[in-house]
């Protein structure tokens, strides 16, 4: 392997203001270097719904050649971060040389010696590995303006704590031939190791409540730990800091390189996880108030702490009182500095992310069914997610559910023989996030959320008549009170119902293969309410079905006996559009070609609201309400009964 050497110190040009906006002959360049959609297997469900284009994988490292230049340079101010403590940080980044091109780029790389042996898997599939790891992030030297008529340029990025040093490369040659021409100097955040973006979920009973958090520290290094305790309310109804404060106990994992199960996991994708740290908070009193800090202590005895937070303690089943409750798909990641975004792949995530940040306190808990950061094999971006959603994760439980791009790999016993994991084989999903399952991979649990039951299933396992994930299912569906728990919500990724997506409509199915024909018995014996789907980058929702066919003309509010399931795909939380068939079929009572999430809630055992928003300005576009009794659920329709007789 060719070495290089950091150029020398060149005293830096005027600033030149940074352009906040892309330049037109930049989205040019850009869409013509589009490529094709992640390869998947012919006749598999998931070519149109899955379509997109990891931006990281635009580049082609495994052609990436060093020439350095005397007149190229790149310097980051400010060389330390994070003096106070900070998680995340700005950083100007200033660059240049004399034969300046509109495919020039700016690369962020963490470890900062992005070209060392240490990076490069062995064996390395090129001879000469002058650049084996992805960066982590990149922008085009020319989103600072006017940088092609003046050589040089000035843009500003966002970085979080990874646990590393960092780097700025200027490459020119584009993404298909990039030549590395400057490197900067290393800047660090000053505790590159310290706790940062803790995760809510719930736990495995209604009382307890896990705390999910990563860090640099391995267990020989440090004591992981929560400490919390119950928030007084003072006479005028705020919360008060708890007098008296316990700590619980966290266990730590992380995977290696060897985990990964394909490329570019394996190979360019891979970066350190570091280590993720779970302690469970138990006994809570039901809609308390919790204060909580993450910490790790040293072997001298001193803590270095996270940031403190509070939460609200899960209702017990059953409960009466309000219950308000967020669900959506396919969200994946965004950069606030604008880089990554030229393939359009997430383009309503971060639209997605601040309007639940910014109405964190008009619901309780939240479920992302699937596709999260759509990584695909750059590990490395599964800290930006865990980042971008850190406001509401800190706040409100964070369930999740597998999708496609966190499983999907061929010959690893997923049900689908695809690529779209980019060989991450679902083991940053299992470790990076807690879920309450009994085998963390068999991706399927239940959650008790006080008048809700949640039966959240894994549509990228066998789900069919004789399987383990039947039987779970069935037996989630049958176990739960309906006197009590009166709301039975179905979710998965993939849509094992009804969607009217283009794809669906041309295979003739509006399915994926053999979705519901296993499981819409179970739906409809058991009453489920509402079955939620993502993967299909769109809000759709059907009339209460059975069999495909309406069992009511009603459209928005339902009372009495429900004689179907209600279908509700919400996958639009931030990923690509996917586009309907022109022709509506008339069991579909609601489409919307825009980025959103859904909210169901309950004010008691008989009334529930379920309501559509757009990302864009958080209003109400959709909505349907369900008013019944107890009777209602129990009186017999089609399938859901078994034989009577009338013999005394």
């Amino acid at each position: 392997m060719r070495p290089w050497r950091r150029p020398p110190i060149i005293a830096s040009p005027a600033t030149q203001r940074a352009a906040m906006g892309r330049a037109a002959a930049m989205a040019v360049a850009l869409l013509a270097a589009l490529v094709a959609a992640a390869a998947t297997l012919p006749g598999t469900a998931s070519a149109s719904p899955a379509e997109g284009v990891q931006p990281l994988s635009k580049i082609a490292v495994h052609k990436a050649t060093v020439e350095m230049q005397p007149s190229a340079y790149v310097r980051a101010t400010p060389s330390l971060l994070g003096e106070q403590g900070e998680d995340t940080e700005w950083v100007t980044v200033k660059y240049g040389w004399t034969d300046p091109s509109d495919d020039d780029w700016i690369g962020v790389f963490s470890p900062s010696e992005f070209n060392s042996s240490a990076t490069c898997p062995n064996p390395w599939p090129a001879e000469e590995p002058y650049l084996c790891t992805a960066p982590i992030k990149y922008q085009f030297a020319n989103y600072s303006e006017n940088y092609i008529f003046w050589g040089k340029g000035s843009i500003r990025l966002q970085l979080i704590n990874q646990r590393s040093d960092f780097s700025f490369a200027l490459f020119t040659g584009g993404l298909d031939n990039p030549k590395l021409i400057a490197v900067s100097e290393p800047i660090a955040f000053k505790n590159p190791k310290a706790p940062v973006f803790p995760r809510l979920a719930q736990g495995k009973s209604h009382d307890e409540m896990t705390v999910t958090w990563t860090s640099g520290y391995d267990i020989s290094e440090a004591y992981p730990f929560v400490e919390w305790g119950a928030l007084l309310v003072a006479a005028a109804g705020a919360a008060a800091p708890p007098q008296q404060t316990t700590r619980a106990p966290a266990g730590t994992l992380t995977f290696n390189q060897g985990s990964m199960c394909g490329e570019p996991a394996r190979t360019v994708g891979w970066r350190d996880p570091g280590f993720i740290h779970t302690a469970f908070l138990r006994d809570l009193w039901p809609n308390k108030e919790y204060y909580y800090r993450i910490g790790h202590e040293l072997h001298d005895g001193s803590v270095v702490w996270g940031k403190p937070y509070s939460f609200r303690a899960p209702p017990s089943p059953g409960q009466k009182s309000l219950q308000r409750i967020i669900v959506f798909g396919d969200m994946g990641k965004a950069e606030r500095d604008g880089s990554n975004e030229y393939a359009a792949y997430q383009p309503g995530s971060l639209n997605t992310t601040d309007a639940l940040i910014s109405d964190l306190d008009n619901y309780d808990i939240v479920f992302h069914i699937g596709d999260m950061p759509y990584a695909n094999g750059y590990i490395s971006q599964w800290d930006q997610f865990t980042a971008q959603v850190a406001p509401i994760t800190a706040r409100k439980p964070y369930m999740v559910a597998s999708g496609n791009h966190e499983r999907d790999w061929p010959d690893t016993a997923a049900f689908w023989d695809v690529e779209d994991s980019g060989g991450e084989c679902g083991v940053p999903a299992e470790t990076y996030y807690y879920y309450p399952a009994e085998n963390r991979a068999n991706f399927w649990y239940k959650v008790d959320y006080g008048m809700f039951r949640f039966c959240v299933a894994d549509s990228e396992h066998d789900w069919r008549i004789g399987t383990p994930q039947y039987e779970f299912i069935e037996h989630c569906l049958s176990t739960v009170d309906r006197k009590h728990q009166p709301w039975l919500i179905f979710a998965t990724h993939r849509v094992l119902g009804y969607s009217s997506n283009a794809w669906y409509a041309g295979e003739g199915s509006f399915e994926e293969p053999e979705g519901r024909e296993n499981l819409q018995r179970l739906w409809q014996k058991y009453r489920v309410d509402i079955a939620y789907f993502g993967h299909v980058h769109n809000y759709e929702r059907t009339c209460p079905m059975y069999q495909s066919q309406c069992m009511t003309s009603e459209k928005s509010h339902y009372s009495g006996t429900m004689n179907g399931t209600i279908f509700v795909v919400a996958g639009g939380g931030g990923c690509h559009l996917s586009s309907y068939t022109t022709a509506i079929p008339k069991w579909s009572i609601y489409r919307d070609h825009d980025f959103g999430f859904t909210k169901l809630t309950a004010f008691n055992h008989s009334s529930l609201l379920f309501e559509y928003m757009k990302s864009s300005d958080g209003k109400v576009y959709d909505s349907f309400t369900i008013h019944r009794d107890y009777r209602d659920v129990l009186r017999c329709v089609h399938d859901s009964c078994f034989p009577t007789t009338l013999a005394t």
